[in-house]
């Protein structure tokens, strides 16, 4: 929605543009036709979500109706009231009059159910899910359905008709994109009320519009993890983007007051997640999550309870940690899981229902994370009877819920687990209390899952005492890279997990000393990582070769919050985001440091790749690929070459423009310089020539008197 402007706002841009506001006649001015409130202006969040409105917003979301009560006499009728208050009293806000139970005028009568008026929609809806055949007694158990559902059971026809078939029409190839015949990438970003999308054409040294909206989300927008859709968050709920030339709307999904939303990793699911304070501060918040199909928008699970349900993840708002629910890896789609207090609850996607309709029981587990490719978990429980039962790491295989290997631990303070992309390689950082537990110590139990009984080994760093600042795998890779010692200038040391001389045993291979780095950020095809300095070390960068063991370039971006890498390891991008004030906007590089261009924005939110699926290319044919290379890229040199000779023409140009603009202007100051000849000549006293070295400067002492005054002094008698 546009920001409103306020009197004193009219007034100053009325006098920026020279209008008297005093002289118009605002009678004359004819609004464009439509609603009261609109003038037929549609506001993109109303255009997605016009349909669903009426659902959400009768007006009667808070009220419920309790069915099947006792039918009782008018000297009853205070008891029955008293025990429908008591049950529905502790569960919501029950408002002033807000409870009314018809009676029959003739018999006096109660008619055997009431109306409920609740503070708010999420209290009404939390009675009726808990209170929906509650046995009061044998003969009486309740049923209760929102009130605003009864108008759409009016709705229903009496006779059944048919549905009206449609006539198929093929959809847009949804990937068409990816077929640039440039093999450009696309991004997408937020500076202030703008939403672009944009290729990146690096070798135009600039980003080419592909589709701009002014207010296409209210708070942020997301890739799915293939790149397929573009997610957009309203008030009234969620909706995804897409299409072969532009963005069209394919599917929205009403979730009113919506602030999260996660993709399953094959684009199968959107999850949804709203949180909404309570009438009483002293009850957590009630969560609200909802599982849709991305396809056809409907709503396949949905979740609801207070945050003290929902817990775990590892980025949260309002007490809930986010994503609450996380999806087992593959594109297939067929798990997700959620922690919760001793279980871990493992749900599959055919009928969205518990495994074995039941969670696996696991006292005091703390953490869980699935493999990126297999239906395999990892979780952690720490230490427990003061340190008699020892802290575990087990792996856990679904859906058999067999545990595949074990590895208890002592003396544990924390532990923090990172699966390589692969999922071939584990490892758990372990945080140790020394014997006098007065410090902690870390060290690594990396696990082989692709090998043969899951072999653990465990690293020590030469010095164990270190801080651990990072920790990052290779994509697709067998090395892994640490951060480690004391800022500002730690250590980064390059381990492999197999070299050729030790092809079954973790192998350092470099310690790079003092480095200004507290992140580290792979190319998504290995070989290349950037050592970056964030926040306190003011976008310190360092690209480093690791098949070469040498530094590439090293570079800054002052006060960089965000480095991505495009998805194909050929670009980085650097951002400066909003949290500065200062230098907003993003740089693009080249997979080796050389800066390519550099876009300046005001109140810059967010940069994101669109990300690419995974190549259709078989093994071999990579292999062939590789093996010609130089035969494939003859083509693309030949097009570089154009293209820089392009430049270089462009450049020249620019170049030839700048020097004709320069000529012009020194050509009209010599006009101007003859003009003013006679004038220059009679101030000199006739004479004509203008060069100095034909006069004689002479110093002229000139006295002034400023100023006389008198003074009548007293004389001493």
């Amino acid at each position: 929605m546009a920001d409103v402007m306020l009197m004193n706002e009219i007034e100053a841009k009325a006098d920026r543009l020279g209008l008297n506001l005093s002289e118009i006649d605002l009678d004359s001015i004819h609004l464009p036709p439509g609603g009261d409130n609109d003038f037929g202006i549609i506001s993109d969040d109303e255009d997605v979500y016009q349909d669903d409105q009426s659902e959400f917003d009768t007006g009667f979301g808070n009220i419920i109706v309790v069915d099947n009560l006792p039918v009782v006499p008018t000297e009853k009728f205070e008891k029955l009231e008293g025990v429908v208050r008591k049950i529905y009293g502790q569960i919501g806000v029950i408002k002033d009059d807000g409870l009314w139970m018809p009676v029959d005028p003739n018999t006096k009568k109660t008619l055997g159910y009431c109306f409920i008026e609740f503070n708010t929609p999420q209290e009404a809806e939390n009675a009726k899910e808990k209170t929906n055949g509650y046995k009061l007694d044998r003969a009486h158990i309740f049923a209760v359905n929102m009130f605003d559902d009864f108008d759409r059971f009016m709705r229903v026809p009496n006779e059944w008709a048919p549905p009206q078939i449609k006539e198929y029409q093929p959809g847009e190839n949804l990937q068409h994109w990816l077929t640039d015949e440039k093999a450009r990438d696309q991004f997408v970003i937020r500076a202030g009320s703008d939403t672009e999308v944009l290729w990146n054409d690096a070798r135009h040294l600039k980003p080419e519009p592909v589709y701009k909206r002014a207010y296409w989300t209210e708070s942020y927008v997301q890739w799915s993890p293939l790149g397929t859709y573009l997610a957009t968050v309203h008030r009234q709920g969620a909706a995804v983007w897409g299409g072969a030339s532009t963005f069209n709307r394919l599917m929205r999904y009403a979730h009113p007051q919506v602030k999260l939303i996660d993709f399953s990793p094959g684009e199968k699911y959107l999850v949804t997640y709203s949180s909404h304070e309570p009438s009483n501060p002293r009850d957590a918040n009630r969560v609200i999550i909802n599982i849709f199909d991305v396809r056809t928008g409907k709503v396949m699970r949905d979740f609801k309870g207070s945050a003290d349900e929902f817990i775990g993840g590892t980025g949260g708002v309002t007490g809930v940690s986010w994503p609450v629910f996380r999806w087992a890896g593959g594109k297939e789609d067929k798990y997700f899981a959620k922690i919760g207090k001793n279980m871990i609850s493992v749900y599959e996607t055919e009928t969205f229902s518990l495994i074995d309709k039941k969670s696996l029981k696991v006292e005091n587990v703390m953490d869980f994370s699935w493999s990126p490719t297999d239906p395999i978990f990892v979780l952690f429980v720490p230490e427990l009877g003061g340190g008699n039962q020892p802290a575990r790491v087990s792996l856990v295989q679904i859906p058999g819920k067999e545990e595949l290997r074990q590895k208890n631990l002592f003396s544990v303070s924390d532990c923090k687990m990172y699966w390589q992309s692969n999922g071939e390689y584990l490892a758990v950082k372990v945080d140790r209390y020394t014997k006098t537990k007065k410090s902690t110590y870390t060290g690594f139990e990396l696990f082989r899952i692709k090998e043969r009984d899951i072999p653990i080994e465990v690293l020590e760093l030469d010095n164990k005492n270190d801080k651990i600042i990072a920790f990052a795998w290779e994509p697709k890779g067998h090395r892994f890279a640490v951060i480690h010692g004391d800022s500002p200038r730690p250590d980064v040391s390059f381990y492999s997990m197999r070299t050729p001389q030790n092809t079954g045993r973790v192998t350092k291979l470099t310690t790079l000393k003092g480095k200004q780095a507290n992140a580290l950020f792979w190319s998504p095809t290995g070989r290349y990582i950037i050592l970056a300095g964030l926040k306190g070390l003011n976008g310190q960068l360092e690209f480093y070769n690791v098949d070469e063991l040498e530094t590439m370039a090293t570079a800054e971006h002052f006060m960089a919050t965000d480095i991505e890498w495009d998805p194909t390891g050929r670009y980085v991008a650097t951002s400066v985001t909003s949290v500065h004030e200062m230098e907003n906007g993003f740089n693009i590089w080249s997979f080796n440091g050389k800066l390519l261009y550099r876009i300046l924005k005001d109140h810059f939110f967010q940069y994101l790749w669109r990300p690419r699926p995974a190549t259709f290319l078989t093994a071999e044919k990579e292999e062939e690929i590789a093996k010609n290379l130089k035969k494939y890229s003859k083509k693309y040199e030949a097009e570089d070459q154009d293209v820089s000779q392009l430049l270089s023409e462009q450049e020249r140009e620019k170049r030839r423009a700048l020097k004709e603009e320069w000529d012009k202007w020194v050509q009209e100051w010599k006009m101007l310089h003859e003009k003013e000849k006679a004038e220059r000549e009679a101030l000199r006293d006739g004479e004509a020539s203008d060069d100095e070295e034909e006069y004689e400067a002479k110093e002229v002492e000139i006295d002034e008197v400023l100023d006389v005054s008198e003074e009548v002094l007293p004389m001493d008698e």
